[in-house]
């Protein structure tokens, strides 16, 4: 269900999202397809665009297995967290066409992670990197020490950063947008001048969804499933790694952690790490950091 807002698509513009509004009409669902032409406010050829697009763009083709998998076989690549346990743990590392999802209390080291993700790709891998930063927690001085501790050489360092872009967006509609942008921009075969992006970071998915997710249930779960399939379409069609983190809530009868945002959103990653935090053993008073795989493709959980 996504919700209709000036831009969606081309052609969509605000006066005409006033006027499906003031017929009811505030989705790309069945009821927006089946308006009637001649409404005398609206142009038929005007809608008639849109409706096509709207069609092409969110609705489900049917694909063969034999061509998903060849497809699978030229498309997917396997991309270094920069951590070798971590790697280890995610059967060799991020999975392009894939959404990875790092869940955890605050203060676990999700954004470290990401970060180091991001200097892992820039540098090791010389591919380009898209960082979605929502909550603020990005710092360029952290990067900069990351890619430090890979080279001392400035140059590379230098190079290092400028192939990792960061936007900062503060609620869901700008987020939409930067991901919007990010497609057409592929679609249209304009690109950078640093090429293609191949690992896209989303620190974080709770921030801007767990605050809609209140009186304006409906909603709120309607912008969640549209930002989860704009995730999950960058993934497969540009061939990226998605990489997005969401904070936890303890289950009231186990009392166990468990991911925000319920079980529509569970549906989302193809692979779930926790991230936790814990005091060093034998009197020690360092912090070890322990990820556990929740979720996978590819290991069985127990």
């Amino acid at each position: 269900m996504v919700i209709l807002r000036a831009g969606l698509c081309p052609g969509l513009t605000a006066e005409m999202i006033q006027l499906l509004k003031a017929n009811g009409i505030v989705t790309a669902l069945y009821e927006f397809f089946s308006v009637p032409f001649g409404d005398g406010c609206l142009s038929t050829q005007a809608l008639v665009a849109v409706r096509r697009v709207l069609l092409a763009q969110f609705s489900a083709f049917p694909v063969n297995g034999a061509d998903l998998y060849e497809e699978l076989k030229s498309s997917t690549a396997i991309l270094s967290t920069g951590s070798r346990s971590l790697d280890r743990l995610l059967d060799s590392g991020l999975y392009t066409g894939e959404v990875t999802e790092l869940t955890g209390a605050p203060g676990s080291g999700k954004t470290q992670v990401c970060l180091s993700i991001a200097v892992s790709t820039s540098h090791d891998l010389k591919q380009n990197v898209l960082y979605v930063d929502s909550t603020g927690g990005f710092t360029a001085s952290r990067l900069l020490q990351l890619a430090q501790t890979r080279t001392g050489d400035e140059e590379e360092q230098v190079s290092a950063l400028q192939r990792i872009q960061v936007a900062r967006v503060f609620d869901v509609y700008k987020m939409l947008d930067v991901l919007q942008e990010l497609r057409c921009s592929v679609s249209q075969q304009v690109l950078s001048s640093l090429g293609p992006v191949k690992v896209l970071v989303v620190d974080s998915v709770s921030a801007v969804i767990c605050p809609l997710l209140g009186g304006r249930q409906a909603e709120g779960l309607a912008l969640m499933m549209q930002l989860a399939r704009e995730l999950k379409t960058l993934a497969r069609e540009l061939s990226m790694a998605v990489v997005v983190t969401n904070h936890v809530t303890r289950d009231g009868s186990s009392g166990h952690l468990k991911p925000a945002l319920g079980r529509s959103w569970s549906f989302v990653p193809s692979t779930r790490v926790l991230l936790e935090s814990r005091e060093g053993t034998w009197g020690k008073a360092s912090t070890c950091r322990i990820a556990s795989l929740t979720k996978s493709s590819r290991w069985t959980i127990a």
